[in-house]
């Protein structure tokens, strides 16, 4: 069966054991890994798994020992409660093993647990679950939170009161935000507010947000990869007043510009290079970068990249050198390679 997304919410913070099993596919991987994850643990709690009561089976192994995965599913250990087989980055090829395990199942066997990446409406592994009458198929997009998922991540951080005005902030927050970031800034904030019984304000939700910096950042990367060296000094001095050191800024631009790279020697072009990336790039920064890749193209790329190591070397070395105007100087001199025609 099919399980609509705010369904999905309510089914994974209280799942039923039992179901047969749950197949969660997605292009974005952390938000998949995220939603597994709660659901896992909410079927065999917090000291399932050192109960030996969840099963991890890489799909890759099941096409050398397909019996593996009903093996998982039967059998039974020492402590009782619900148990799970676990059965990671699914893909068509697997579609017959995983059919077998399902047409096997009974009651009392291990849930099974199936993630994947971006499967087809029409795709056999789709169609095991979405027709069977006691397993769900839950589709993962790359959309904000709801309403009903920013409430269970507070709920789990210990956050029972916050102001109209601090969820606003904290809903504008998850837009910006890739899911693992939310979910551990409002862990932080469960933290901030221990022990503080007042609702949590405006000023909270600032004071665990990590958005200046990487806003800052990302502005930074993004100027400096669409040749936009002017404005490269006033968001650099912003950084440094924040705390950023240059070795850091080196590795997160050289990160960039080889994501760029992939993406640029990928056959299918760099549209779908970026759709492949891991970790995948946030949705707000794809279709920047795939213009970014095709404006640079794979030679120029390349000559970016021995900058940025002779640079992290030089960084890393006991020149005497200011090591931030040093940075700055590579990043002028990456913008200006850039805006070459």
């Amino acid at each position: 069966m099919k399980l609509a997304p705010r369904e999905a919410v309510k089914y994974f913070a209280k799942p039923d054991p039992r179901r047969t099993g749950v197949l969660i596919y997605g292009s974005d991987a952390m938000r998949v890994a995220l939603k597994r994850q709660e659901l896992i643990a909410n079927l065999i709690g917090p000291q399932g798994e050192e109960e030996m009561r969840l099963t991890r089976i890489p799909a890759g192994d099941l096409r050398k020992d397909p019996a593996m995965l009903s093996d998982a599913i039967k059998s039974r250990g020492f402590f009782p409660g619900p148990r799970v087989a676990f059965v990671e980055d699914a893909t068509e090829t697997t579609a017959g093993v995983i059919d077998n395990a399902l047409e096997d199942w009974q009651d009392g066997d291990a849930q099974l647990v199936v993630t994947a990446g971006n499967l087809k409406a029409r795709g056999a592994l789709r169609k095991l679950f979405e027709i069977h009458p006691n397993a769900y198929a839950v589709g993962i997009y790359d959309d904000p939170p709801t309403r009903d998922e920013i409430d269970a991540d507070l709920k789990r951080a210990g956050v029972a009161d916050i102001s109209p005005e601090a969820m606003n902030e904290l809903t504008s927050l998850s837009r910006d935000l890739d899911p693992g970031d939310f979910r551990q800034t409002v862990e932080k904030l469960g933290l901030y507010k221990l022990g503080d019984q007042t609702p949590v304000t405006p000023g909270d939700v600032l004071a665990v947000s990590p958005t200046s910096t990487e806003a800052g950042l990302d502005d930074l990367l993004h100027a400096t990869a669409e040749g936009r060296s002017g404005e490269i000094g006033p968001v650099l001095a912003r950084l440094q007043a924040q705390g950023v050191d240059p070795v850091g800024l080196c590795i997160n631009t050289t990160r960039h510009f080889r994501a760029l790279h992939a993406a640029c020697a990928d056959p299918a072009g760099p549209a779908q290079g970026i759709n492949r990336l891991r970790p995948p790039v946030h949705f707000k920064s794809r279709d920047r970068m795939v213009r970014q890749a095709q404006q640079w193209g794979l030679r120029r790329l390349e000559q970016a990249l021995e900058i940025l190591v002779e640079t992290d070397l030089t960084l890393r070395s006991a020149q005497k050198a200011p090591v931030m105007a040093l940075m700055e100087r590579t990043l002028i001199r990456l913008a200006m390679l850039g805006a070459k025609r």
